[in-house]
């Protein structure tokens, strides 16, 4: 089954989130979890092997970007999909609010300061997309600015693609109900009282706001060379599958190589 195909927000296409059910599995149910674990662990051990070849190669890195509501699964993701990946090779990077220092340049300079170098992966736990989100909803710049930033946006993605960054973006899309019943859960259970804040709560008020600011987002930022995929997060074991499977799809098209030694291998001797 070819997920990337299925998730993926075509460029130029209108995007309704309405119309994507957080629920969808495609085609697999509760009864199948086993199997879909069992799919995911294998795309993890995969992504092991792509990894090392990416390494190896040395001609370019791979970007995550991971953007959602709160409490749909970007910490969760990183977590089950992300650990078989050699740490030295990985970085993950989150963006919270800005600080002094970043305020006093452009918005993309943090983001830029971030890019993995060549042979290696990061990971982006929100990104520069909070510009057009969190910004935009609570009004923090003026909407001639935050509007400007979608094809700036755009041309800064094409420009790290020119310089071989290949750059996958997910979207984890959860319902309003799946994150109440989230930070429910959290409130219940004392190891995951830090999890929690009152603006959690307070940020619900925004929630078709911040769907608008999505789908904006989604459509005017997916293209050929950083694509957007809306993956369905209210059952964990499925997002899990289909982020895992999308990055093995992804590194499996690239079609990388190992480098061919730079001196003759029979002449060594081992003595």
């Amino acid at each position: 089954m070819n997920l990337s195909k299925r998730f993926l927000v075509k460029p130029g296409k209108k995007v309704r989130l309405k119309d994507r059910d957080p629920e969808d599995s495609a085609g697999y149910g509760k009864k199948d979890r086993a199997k879909v674990e069992k799919l995911t662990e294998q795309n993890i051990r995969r992504l092991d092997e792509l990894q090392y070849l990416l390494y190896a190669e040395n001609r370019r890195s791979l970007l995550i970007v991971l953007q959602a509501m709160d409490a749909a699964g970007k910490d969760g993701t990183i977590r089950h999909v992300i650990r078989g990946l050699n740490p030295q090779g990985c970085t993950v990077t989150s963006f919270k609010k800005p600080s002094d220092e970043e305020l006093d340049h452009d918005f993309l300079w943090r983001i830029h300061k971030a890019v993995p170098n060549k042979g290696d992966i990061g990971i982006f736990n929100r990104s520069h997309y909070e510009d057009v989100l969190v910004v935009r909803v609570h009004e923090l710049v003026p909407k001639d600015v935050w509007a400007a930033r979608y094809e700036q946006i755009n041309r800064f993605e094409e420009l790290l693609a020119e310089n071989n960054v290949v750059i996958v973006k997910f979207f984890l899309h959860i319902s309003k109900d799946e994150q109440l019943e989230r930070f429910q859960d959290r409130l219940k259970d004392k190891d995951k009282h830090w999890k929690i804040s009152p603006s959690d709560f307070g940020e619900r008020k925004y929630w078709k706001e911040y769907q608008r600011a999505y789908e904006d987002a989604l459509e005017k930022c997916s293209t050929k060379h950083a694509p957007w995929y809306v993956i369905p997060s209210n059952r964990k074991w499925f997002r899990n599958l289909a982020v895992s499977q999308i990055l093995v799809e992804t590194l499996e098209s690239l079609q990388m190589s190992f480098p061919k030694p730079a001196f003759d291998i029979s002449k060594i001797k081992v003595e």
